[in-house]
């Protein structure tokens, strides 16, 4: 059965490995008018997903954002958005929604909204509109063939460059990698189709990029107590 399972897994990361890993390619132009300059546009009728009473829509050039409502405000979320914002070169305004939207996610998942963070962080450096040559898409580099169930529960293949909707789908396939792995590390390997890498790299430089999260809210919170 264990041999069976390892060759299913293999056969699975064959198939996706140099999808997923394929070259980013970054919108500049775009990107940088939507995370810097864009002017929002409130349009009710974007769809993405279940709603959410501390979340709203708004549209930057065809791309919805969920924003936290402002009596859901917390602390360490604007902590966070700030050292990702700097961090990143990513607009505050943006890195607040996506902290949002990925603690949204991680509570609908049961994953570590840090966790998914770091996701974006290695993916796609917190650009929404990011794509590779071999069509792994978004903050999370979902790759739309692969996952259309997903993406049709969520509004559809066009809603892959939707923020809310990509976290929410990338969620979901590392929940699921992250179970047919056995465990985080084999299922972070197997998310970015390298389970058979022995070095583990890339599950290594999420979980350095989500333990850095950590140490920065745990400095923050030592210094608001003091």
């Amino acid at each position: 059965m264990d041999n069976l399972k390892q060759l299913a897994l293999r056969t699975y990361t064959l198939t996706t490995a140099f999808l997923h890993n394929g070259l980013a390619v970054f919108g500049a132009v775009a990107a940088i008018a939507l995370l810097m300059g864009a002017r929002p546009v409130v349009d009710q009728s974007v769809q993405t997903g279940p709603a959410s009473a501390a979340f709203g829509t708004i549209r930057h050039e065809g791309i919805s954002l969920l924003v936290p409502a402002a009596d859901n405000e917390n602390p360490e979320y604007r902590t966070l958005a700030v050292y990702l914002s700097r961090r990143y070169k990513v607009a505050q305004e943006a890195t607040e929604q996506l902290v949002g939207a990925a603690h949204e996610a991680g509570n609908r998942t049961g994953l570590d909204p840090l966790l998914l963070l770091a996701v974006m962080a290695v993916e796609s450096r917190f650009n929404p509109i990011a794509e590779s040559v071999m069509g792994a898409k978004g903050l999370m580099q979902v790759i739309p063939r692969f996952h259309q169930d997903k993406l049709n529960a969520l509004g559809g293949e066009d809603s892959v460059f939707d923020p809310m909707t990509n976290i929410m789908v990338g969620a979901r396939i590392l929940k699921d990698a992250v179970r047919r792995g056995g465990g985080l590390i084999p299922g972070l390997q197997l998310y970015a189709g390298a389970f058979g890498d022995d070095s583990q790299q890339y599950a290594q430089k999420v979980i350095a990029e989500k333990q850095r999260m950590q140490q920065m809210l745990k400095r923050s919170r030592s210094q608001d107590a003091a």
